[in-house]
């Protein structure tokens, strides 16, 4: 009886050995065993993610995506998701990383953990030409004779209900309809992130004006699977080392300082 106990105490601690290796596995290590590394993203937010003409995807992202995939020896795998489950997909392991513009939040950060911010961006704020004068700032439109468009599920949403709480809001599925209602007069302004802004303004002159300071500090960070410090080892040296051997400036300057990739965006 006592060696069939031994035996039996001996069986539960090697099954509890092995379930307790299977969950402190990396997914670090399910991405080399895979051979793949599925990133979540969703395109429409130039120019992190965008759709091509070609069928693919292309983007600063993207780019930095595929840069981090290569540095593993691995396939990288889109996963365009709507932005309101995103955080979802990643959690239920139908990719491996958020990829995405992702502002680190509080909120988001009880969900997920996040590498080292790989940009700085704010929110800042386009308005109908005629109200350029008027509207100097983000303080103008906190009022109830203005209506402001924003994406829904964005940080841009939390910015305006927080700052402009006076002022009429009105929420869209797609920073595209929601920036469509003041090129249209539907509304007064629009709030979004900084890079999405200067492109669509400097494309727009004649239908939006720019308020170009931002008007909140945002860092963007990877998003992975809580509890998993392996992954995130790897991701903050990954980020110092592409942003000290020039890779980060090449394909930064490419999306940011350049505007000759959008003749390839769907």
């Amino acid at each position: 009886m006592k060696k069939m106990f031994k035996t039996a105490v001996a069986a539960i601690a090697l099954i509890s050995s092995t379930v307790s290796l299977a969950a402190d596995k990396s997914t670090l290590d399910s991405i080399l065993d895979a051979g793949e590394m599925k990133v979540c993203f969703d395109a429409g937010y130039m120019p992190f993610e965008m759709k091509a003409k070609n069928g693919g995807f292309i983007g600063f992202d993207i780019d930095l995506a595929k840069q981090m995939a290569k540095a593993m020896d691995v396939k990288f795998t889109p996963v365009n998701t709507a932005w309101d489950g995103i955080i979802p997909t990643l959690l239920t392991g139908k990719c491996d990383i958020i990829m995405g513009g992702m502002t680190i939040t509080a909120q988001r950060n009880l969900k997920v953990n996040f590498a080292d911010p790989y940009v700085v961006i704010g929110q800042t704020i386009l308005v109908r030409p005629e109200l350029k004068d008027k509207i100097k700032s983000y303080r103008d439109l906190n009022n109830g004779e203005y209506t402001v468009a924003t994406k829904l599920g964005t940080t841009g949403e939390a910015a305006v209900k927080r700052m402009l709480s006076k002022a009429k809001i009105s929420l869209f599925e797609t920073q595209a309809d929601a920036v469509l209602e003041v090129s249209n007069d539907k509304a007064d302004a629009f709030v979004y992130d900084l890079p999405f802004n200067a492109l669509y303004a400097s494309q727009n002159p004649d239908q939006v004006s720019h308020l170009e300071k931002p008007f909140t500090y945002e860092p963007l960070g990877w998003a992975i699977r809580k509890g998993d410090p392996d992954f995130l080892n790897f991701l903050n040296n990954f980020l110092r080392q592409i942003k000290g051997d020039g890779s980060y400036d090449r394909i930064y300057a490419k999306w940011f300082k350049s505007d000759k990739w959008l003749q390839q965006v769907q």
